[in-house]
């Protein structure tokens, strides 16, 4: 019976090691992630960055109005740098406030190995080197990194190359991006 289950396997698998899925009538069911769950961890981490960006400006605000900073001369800049930062800070709160939005607002849609891949996909890919990586084609802060149930997920989204390059593909099809070639695995 092995034996016969690897036959069966092989040409479904291609010969990768494929953890967590099971053979149900007559294919492959892979052991989804918990993308509701996923999504509550994005969100939970960009509101604690939201938070931590805000007290970081709130210092910033601070220091730039300060009365031991006010400058004596054109030289000292340190009111005016703070100020700077103070600015930046808050414009990056404002981003990550938006994007907490655009997760609380996003509908995650269901997938299966025949679907093409849309916002909200969870999407593993391995590339020539024979290296996997998961990703999430999201709304927003696409370049964040998150470690979910022990695997390492990047999100993207659809304005990124790479998020361009796997819209509208499928399972086993192989995308080009910036002279790196991926054969796209599982969708979720």
């Amino acid at each position: 019976m092995a034996i016969v289950f690897i036959l069966v396997t092989e040409p479904y698998l291609n010969g990768r090691d494929k953890v967590g899925c099971s053979y149900q009538g007559g294919r492959f069911v892979f052991a989804n992630m918990n993308k509701n769950n996923l999504k509550e961890a994005v969100i939970r981490r960009l509101k604690a960055d939201h938070a931590l960006l805000l007290q970081a400006a709130k210092k910033a605000h601070e220091a730039a109005t300060d009365e031991e900073n006010i400058p004596d001369n054109k030289y000292e800049t340190l009111a005016l740098e703070a100020s700077y930062i103070a600015q930046g800070q808050a414009n990056r709160a404002q981003e990550i406030a938006l994007a907490v939005q655009a997760f609380e607002t996003m509908t995650l849609q269901s997938f299966d190995q025949e679907s093409e891949i849309r916002l909200s996909a969870l999407v593993e890919l391995e590339d020539v080197a024979g290296e996997k990586k998961w990703v999430f084609l999201v709304p927003a802060s696409g370049g964040l990194g998150i470690v979910f149930e022990g695997q390492e997920i990047i999100l993207i989204t659809p304005a990124s190359p790479l998020g361009r390059g796997l819209l509208h593909c499928s399972c086993g099809d192989l995308i080009e991006v910036a002279d790196r070639e991926y054969e796209i695995l599982n969708i979720d």
